[in-house]
């Protein structure tokens, strides 16, 4: 199985000067990430996906010897697109903005998954989300529950031949680990509280 980073947006919604990734909770964000991905021993290579609008988080990662696949940056949808076509294996996608994911949950998430559907997508209902103070713009209905999307995924690659129509399942798994998902300026000034 391959874990892949996706660690080239420009991070818009932040309305910051410097790169959302690079934001420090203890150690800049995208390193919680990569860490919680080496410490589930899931994975027999983790990639970090990059592009011209991270330059500094790409640096970041070089320095610290993590493995990159570069894209135009063309967008979160095209940039994923690019890296499945190139990949013949499970994978596991999480955004590069979850500072508490740890290898545990890594691990739960990978349990509850069935390996023979083709695209798993992880959801938190809107009430957990709230009840930490946390909101998206992105909801969903699944099991009669309002729901947001965690930003990690779970893809056969090797059963995708073209990117479109691909049945999608869920899983709602309720934890603040893959629930904390820094998307605004306040989502990361609650962190200090939480």
């Amino acid at each position: 199985m391959i874990g892949i980073v996706m660690a080239g947006g420009k991070g818009s919604r932040m309305n910051l000067v410097e790169e959302k990734l690079l934001l420090k909770y203890k150690k800049p964000i995208i390193l919680h990430v990569i860490d919680a991905l080496v410490n589930s021993k899931c994975f027999s290579k983790i990639l970090a996906i990059t592009s011209i609008n991270s330059p500094k988080t790409k640096k970041l990662l070089e320095e610290n010897n993590i493995d990159l696949f570069n894209t135009p940056g063309n967008g979160y949808v095209d940039d994923l697109n690019l890296v499945l076509k190139s990949i013949n294996d499970f994978v596991l996608i999480t955004s590069a903005d979850l500072p508490f994911l740890d290898g545990d949950i890594i691990k739960n998430i990978i349990s509850k998954c069935n390996s023979e559907n083709i695209w798993t997508t992880i959801l938190v209902t809107k009430k957990f989300s709230e009840s930490l103070h946390l909101s998206s713009n992105y909801l969903l209905i699944f099991e009669n529950q309002q729901c947001y999307y965690t930003g990690i995924s779970l893809v056969n690659a090797k059963n995708i031949s073209k990117l479109e129509n691909i049945p999608e399942k869920f899983v709602i798994i309720d934890d603040k680990r893959i629930a904390f998902n820094l998307n605004t300026k306040q989502d990361y000034d609650l962190l200090g509280t939480t």
